[in-house]
């Protein structure tokens, strides 16, 4: 079911949208050659319990999870792109990490993700989490009253193809409110006009996602990170936006923070 959100409902979500990316912003400033996964999570878990949130994933086991995920944090490394449990892996130099992170507060959720590398960075990573940020900002410019949910997955997917990258449409942004997960679902490609009418009240969390040289991924034995099937890298980026009749609201915005 797909569910509106009123002025007041939007204005309570801010202070967990702003949860979200102090925390990623701390995280990716804090993150460097030589942290291990495991540390990652316990420093989200840390500051969750801190302020009082709600982790979004720990106890979360949706159809296609193994087992209740367990942790708090997504941390895919490389060519895991979605999902990333984090192990006890130290990170190298060069590494392409992409943190995905959903928490609630007072009972409402933001959801937001975020690519970078540690160390020396390699030109064909940079242009890859370039292409994801551009496209992510491409969603958001879509994310207006009349505009269809097709708007925005061909919005996304013109910057993807733009760039020579496939799109792998099984996982793509969503619904979020109450739950993490909502109705509908936003495709990382789609047809201009078609889909549901976007309304001010809409939230979704939009999500750009792509691998440098495919677009099929294959699932860890964890049974929850996923990669891609040819060993390219990938990158994510994600917000959280609220749609309103003055336009979208970000409310996982970092750049007050100095960052995207």
């Amino acid at each position: 079911m797909i569910e509106l959100r009123t002025p007041a409902e939007i204005e309570a979500m801010k202070p967990a949208g702003r949860f979200v990316a102090e925390t990623l912003a701390t995280l990716r400033d804090e993150t460097k050659v030589g942290t291990n996964l495991l540390s990652i999570d316990r420093r989200a878990h840390e500051l969750i319990r801190r302020a009082g949130a709600e982790s979004c994933y720990i106890d979360y086991h949706p159809s296609f999870g193994a087992s209740p995920f367990g942790k708090v944090i997504c941390t895919s490394v490389n060519d895991a792109v979605l999902h990333g449990l984090p192990f006890d892996y130290t990170l190298r130099d060069g590494d392409l990490v992409s943190l995905d992170f959903a928490v609630s507060i007072d009972g409402w959720v933001a959801d937001s993700a975020v690519s970078f590398v540690v160390g020396t960075p390699r030109d064909e990573d940079l242009a890859l989490i370039d292409t994801t940020e551009r496209a992510l900002d491409a969603a958001i410019a879509a994310a207006t009253v009349g505009n269809r949910i097709g708007d925005i997955s061909a919005a996304i997917a013109a910057v993807a193809h733009g760039d020579g990258y496939s799109i792998n449409t099984d996982f793509g942004g969503h619904g979020v409110g109450r739950e993490m997960h909502g109705d509908p679902h936003v495709a990382n490609d789609g047809k201009a006009g078609r889909g549901y009418p976007l309304r001010a009240g809409l939230v979704l969390a939009l999500e750009p996602w792509f691998l440098q040289t495919t677009d099929e991924l294959i699932t860890d034995p964890d049974g929850w990170t996923l990669r891609s099937a040819d060993g390219s890298r990938g990158a994510h980026s994600e917000h959280t936006v609220a749609i309103t009749e003055d336009g979208p609201i970000v409310l996982s915005d970092r750049s007050w923070l100095g960052v995207r």
